[in-house]
C-alpha cells in the first residue's frame, strides 16, 4: 500500500475504524456479514466518521472567530441527531434516492431543511447550548492583545498607532475598575473581589509587556509628527496605569489580612479614609477620562487634586498619632493604615504622571519634571481655585 492509499483509506477514509467497529459488534454475537449486522456496522460507522470530520471542519473555519464557537456545537449536536434519524430509518426503509446523484438545488433544500429541524430541536436548549460554549472556549483577553498587535501592523503605523492607544485606553479602564474594586473592598470585602482584582493586574501586566515591546518596534519606524507623539505618551502612561493595579492588589491584600486576622479601623479612621478613597475615585476618574478623550482641561484637574490627596494622607497619620496616644488604636492597625496610605499617595502620583504626559504632549514637550515644578511655583489662578474646591469638598471630620 502506499502512502497516498494509506492516508486516503486509514486516516481519511478512517476504514479502520470500520474494522473495529465489525469486531466489536461480532464480539458482541451480531453478525456485520448479514443484512441487519452489516446496517449497523455501516451505520456507525458512519455516523462516527461525518461527526469526526465534521467537527475538523467546524473548528479550523472557526478557529479565530470567536461567536463560531457556539456553531460548533450547535452544528455538530444537530448533524448527530439527523445522521441517526436519517440512518436508522434508512437501514430498515432503504431510500431509494440515496444512490441517485444531487444537484445543487437539492443540496440547498437539504441544507435549509436541516438547518431549520436543527434549530427547531434545539431551541429549547439555547440556555444550555450557550454555557457549553462559554466552558469550551474561555475568553482570552490575552489572545485578544496578540492579535490587535500583530506584528504585521507595523507595517501601516497609523493603524498601528490607533490599534496601541484603543488598548492603552482599555489599561486605562481596566486600571480604574481594579482600584475602585479594591476600594470598596476595604470596607465590603469578599474573596470574590480578590480574584477579580488579581486577574485584573495580571492582564494589565500581560497587556503592559506587549504594548512596550510593540510601542518600541513601532517608534524605530518612519512616523508622522502626530502618531510620533502618540508613541511617545503611550510610552509613558501604559507603566502607570499598570502601576495603580500593583497598588490595587496591594490594598486588597491588606483588606484580606484585616479580614482574617479580624481587624478592623476605628469608626472615625474608616470616616477619614473613605474621604479619601472619595478623593482616589475622582482623581482615577478624571485622569482616564483625560486620557481616553486626550482633553487637557480635565488633564489640569488631576494635579490640584493630588496635592488635596497629598494633604489627606498627612492629616490622616497626625490623627492617627493622636489615636495611638489616647488608646483608640492598636500599632497593629497602625501598620495597615501606614501601609493603606502609602499606596494611596502612589495612586495619585500615577494619576499625576499621567496627566502631566497628556498636558506636555499637547505642550510638545516631556520635560514633565520641569513641568510640575514650574506648576507648583506659578501657583495659576485656575489651579489654586481647582485646589481650593478640592480641599472643601474632601475635608476630613474634626
Amino acid at each position: 500500500m502506499g502512502i497516498w492509499d494509506f492516508v486516503q483509506d486509514e486516516i481519511l477514509g478512517m476504514k479502520w475504524l470500520n474494522r473495529l467497529i465489525g469486531s466489536v459488534l461480532n464480539a458482541c454475537g451480531l453478525d456485520t456479514s448479514g443484512k441487519l449486522g452489516g446496517c449497523v456496522q455501516f451505520f456507525i460507522y458512519d455516523v462516527i466518521k461525518i461527526m469526526v470530520l465534521l467537527g475538523v471542519l467546524i473548528f479550523l473555519i472557526s478557529y479565530d472567530l470567536h461567536c463560531s464557537f457556539l456553531l460548533s456545537p450547535f452544528e455538530l449536536l444537530g448533524t448527530v441527531i439527523c445522521l441517526t434519524v436519517f440512518y436508522g430509518l434508512d437501514a430498515f426503509i432503504h431510500f431509494s434516492f440515496v444512490d441517485k446523484p444531487i444537484g445543487a438545488v437539492e443540496i440547498a433544500a437539504v441544507h435549509s431543511i436541516f438547518n431549520i429541524v436543527t434549530t427547531l430541536i434545539l431551541l429549547p436548549f439555547s440556555n444550555q447550548l450557550v454555557k457549553l460554549a462559554k466552558k469550551l472556549v474561555h475568553d482570552s483577553k490575552e489572545a485578544e492583545v496578540s492579535v490587535l498587535l500583530d506584528k504585521r501592523l507595523i507595517a501601516t503605523p497609523p493603524l498601528a498607532v490607533s490599534q496601541c492607544r484603543e488598548k492603552t485606553v482599555d489599561m486605562a479602564q481596566g486600571a480604574k475598575d481594579a482600584l475602585h474594586e479594591a476600594l470598596r473592598a476595604m470596607f465590603d470585602f469578599s474573596e470574590k473581589a480578590v480574584l477579580s482584582v488579581e486577574e485584573k493586574e495580571q492582564l494589565l501586566d500581560e497587556m503592559e509587556d506587549q504594548l512596550s515591546t510593540f510601542l518600541l518596534e513601532l517608534s524605530a519606524v518612519s512616523l508622522t509628527d502626530e502618531d510620533s507623539k502618540t508613541v511617545t505618551e503611550l510610552l509613558h502612561t501604559i507603566s502607570d496605569f499598570e502601576r495603580i493595579s500593583d497598588h490595587a492588589i496591594n490594598m486588597i491584600e491588606i483588606a484580606q489580612e484585616m479580614e482574617r486576622n479580624s481587624q478592623s479601623f476605628s469608626d472615625s479612621a474608616k470616616d477619614d479614609f473613605s474621604t479619601l478613597f472619595a478623593a482616589l475615585t475622582e482623581i482615577s476618574g478624571l485622569t482616564v477620562n483625560a486620557f481616553a478623550g486626550n482633553d487637557t482641561e480635565i488633564a489640569l484637574n488631576v494635579e490640584p487634586l493630588e496635592e488635596v490627596i497629598d494633604d489627606l494622607t498627612a492629616a490622616i497619620r497626625d490623627k492617627h498619632i493622636d489615636r495611638l496616644r489616647k488608646g483608640e488604636c492598636s500599632p497593629e492597625l497602625g501598620v495597615y493604615l501606614s501601609d493603606l496610605l502609602i499606596n494611596c499617595e502612589r495612586v495619585s502620583d500615577h494619576c499625576s504622571n499621567i496627566a502631566v504626559s497628556i498636558i506636555q504632549i499637547a505642550k510638545s514637550s516631556m520635560r514633565s519634571h520641569v513641568y510640575l515644578s514650574e506648576l507648583k511655583a506659578q501657583r495659576s489662578e485656575q489651579f489654586i481655585g481647582a485646589y481650593n474646591s478640592y480641599h472643601e469638598k474632601y475635608r476630613l471630620s474634626a
